[in-house]
Parts: C-alpha cells; sequence; structure tokens
C-alpha cells in the first residue's frame, strides 16, 4: 500500500506539496558549453511534473565549483535565463521544483575553470580521477582562507537569488556526499585549527554560515539542506564526525528550514558510530521535517513514512526510467528498470 504518499503535505505557510514523492537530484552532465541548461532539460524536468516537489540537478555556484563536465550553473545571466525556461516548463504542469546549490571543493578540477586553485577545507587530497573524463586526477587543495571563506558564504548567498529570480520554489542546498560543504563537517577532510576546525562548533561554522546566508536573502521557508552523517562517499569515516552532527542538527532545526534531506545512496547502511542507519540517526536528532532517500521503493518508502521513521520519500534513478512515476505509482503500474544506458539520454 503507497496511499500514504498521495496526501499532500505542508512543508510551511508559503509551500504545500501535492504527494509526499519528491524526484532526488541525479547529475546528467548535459548542460551546454556555457553551463547553460537547454530546452531538452526544460522539457525532461517538465516530463516529471507531477513530483511533490523536483530537486535539480546539482548546480554549481560559481566557476571553481566544477567537478564534471556540463554541470549547469546558476552564476551568469544566461544561466539564469536557461533556468527560467526550466522552472516555467515545471510550473505550466503545475509542479514545484528547488535548485540544488553545489561547490565541489576538493573534487573540483580546473580544467573546467580555467586553471587556479581547488579549494577545500584542508590542503587533503582524494584519490582518484574525475568521473566521465578519467584522464583527470584529482588534485591537493588550497585550504580555504578565511577571506575565501566570506566569498563562498557570499556565492552561496546569491546563487539561492539568482535561483528564485530564475523562477524556482526554493533551493537545496548541497551540504552532503564529499563536497565542500560536507568537507568541513568530516574529520578526514577538515584538519584546520581556526575557527572553522577542530570542535563541533567550528566544524559546523561554515555549513551554518552557508545556510543563515541563504535564509537572509531568500527565507527559511524556502531554504532546503542535504547533509551526509555518514561519511561514505570521497570521504574516510570517523567516529568523531559523530560529535559535529550532535553539534549540527539541534542548529539546524533552530532555524526552521523547508527540509533537511539525507545524503546517502543506499539507506540501508549501517554505520557504527552513528548507532544505525543515516536516516534513523537524523530523525533522533533533528526536529523537522526530514526527506528520506537511498534505494527505496514507493512501497518500502510508504512504509518508513507510516513508521515516522521520515516525513517525505525522495526517489532518483527510478525517475530516469519512468517520468511519469508518479503516476504509475498511483496506478499500480509496473515501473521500467534503471539501466545505466539510461544516461546516455534525457528521455
Amino acid at each position: 500500500m503507497t496511499a500514504n504518499l498521495f496526501t499532500p503535505y505542508k512543508l510551511n505557510d508559503t509551500l504545500t506539496l501535492s504527494n509526499k514523492i519528491l524526484m532526488a537530484p541525479l547529475t546528467r552532465c548535459m548542460a551546454d558549453n556555457d553551463l547553460v541548461p537547454t530546452q531538452q532539460i526544460a522539457d525532461y524536468y517538465a516530463r516529471r511534473a507531477e513530483a511533490g516537489l523536483i530537486i535539480s540537478e546539482a548546480t554549481i555556484i560559481r566557476a571553481d565549483g566544477q567537478g564534471y563536465p556540463n554541470t549547469p550553473g546558476l552564476f551568469t545571466p544566461a544561466q539564469i535565463d536557461g533556468w527560467r525556461v526550466v522552472t516555467d516548463a515545471v510550473h505550466k504542469k503545475g509542479g514545484k521544483i528547488f535548485a540544488q546549490l553545489w561547490h565541489t571543493g576538493r573534487v573540483a578540477h580546473p580544467h573546467f575553470f580555467g586553471g587556479g586553485d581547488v579549494l577545500s577545507a584542508s590542503a587533503q587530497a582524494v584519490e582518484g580521477t574525475v568521473p566521465r573524463m578519467r584522464e583527470l586526477v584529482y588534485q591537493t587543495p588550497k585550504a580555504a582562507t578565511l577571506e575565501d571563506i566570506k566569498q563562498l558564504v557570499n556565492d552561496y548567498a546569491q546563487a539561492a537569488a539568482n535561483a528564485i529570480d530564475a523562477g524556482f520554489d526554493g533551493v537545496e542546498i548541497h551540504g552532503a556526499n564529499g563536497y565542500l560543504i560536507d568537507q568541513f563537517l568530516h574529520h578526514d577532510s577538515n584538519r584546520r585549527d581556526d575557527e572553522y576546525g577542530q570542535t563541533p562548533e567550528n566544524m559546523s561554522r561554515f555549513a551554518l554560515e552557508v545556510v543563515d546566508a541563504v535564509i537572509a536573502r531568500i527565507g527559511a521557508d524556502r531554504t532546503g539542506l542535504r547533509v551526509s552523517p555518514g561519511a561514505y562517499f570521497n570521504m574516510a569515516g570517523d567516529s568523531r564526525d559523530r560529535a559535529v552532527f550532535d553539534y549540527l542538527l539541534p542548529e539546524l532545526s533552530k532555524r526552521h528550514l523547508a527540509f533537511l534531506h539525507a545524503g546517502i545512496f543506499d539507506d540501508s547502511m549501517q554505520f557504527d558510530y552513528l548507532g544505525g542507519s543515516v536516516s534513523a540517526y537524523m530523525r533522533s536528532v533533528y526536529t523537522g521535517t526530514l526527506v528520506g532517500v537511498g534505494s527505496y521503493s514507493a512501497e518500502t518508502g510508504s512504509a518508513a513514512i507510516e513508521a515516522n521513521k521520515f516525513d517525505l520519500l525522495a526517489i532518483g534513478r527510478p525517475f530516469i526510467a519512468n517520468p511519469d512515476y508518479v503516476a504509475k505509482v498511483r496506478d499500480g503500474v509496473e515501473l521500467v528498470p534503471y539501466a545505466e544506458s539510461m544516461l546516455a539520454e534525457l528521455i
């Protein structure tokens, strides 16, 4: 039974979702060479507008945040105009869409932005190469200076304002999955000895400064955040990380965000230092609306919501294979299985 997925959900006084199924952010690498969303991208999102909320593919806040080819941006007039075509298409179908704001941090590559420093919390490199361009090897980042951090906070806030200008209903700040904000939140990547390192309060500082700056520009009711308390992607786990999120999540509860989104690929993963799964840990510490994600089906996600494990269900790859995912689930129609070959086109 999935009936509970099809009741409206009030995020706040500004936004009510028509159902509890969210389209999770899915990196597609199909913007043009100026990182502008195309008409094809607009059509792709419009076909999925029946989702209670679409969270866009990760969208870079400035040029040096790029770590994958042809990922869209939200920092030039052309990019803003391109996204306006997308949001108009989604709204014409009755949908809602948030922009996911992204800086990849130490997994950015100068190939994409004409040279210069790769920034992170500390000068701690991650091993590996750039997906889809394996000839590009990750570089040792520069530890962001205090001035760098101040500028990054301003750039996140400006990207949020640009998103509203482009017609988005709000933003999800990408603070998960081993990218820039997440790099400040884990001991593996944060070796700082200043006010942004060592203690839970200091390691949470950058994330909270970004959240507060975005809220100041567009309002808490239009601001969501994704976080990964369990290190699992381009990040080594450390039992000390638990204390960081034990501090961060209650602080976020005070800010009355639109939602907090679990950052995990498979929510069945267990983390000893979290005492279980990412979503279970987040539910125990965070008091606001929680979005669950990670290999759930409509049926298992519905059961998790019924059991109060989280409030909203984000679905990823099945939405690639099934533009009409919501209708199929509602009507009991069999889903098309996802296949890796589907990443090559926007259906």
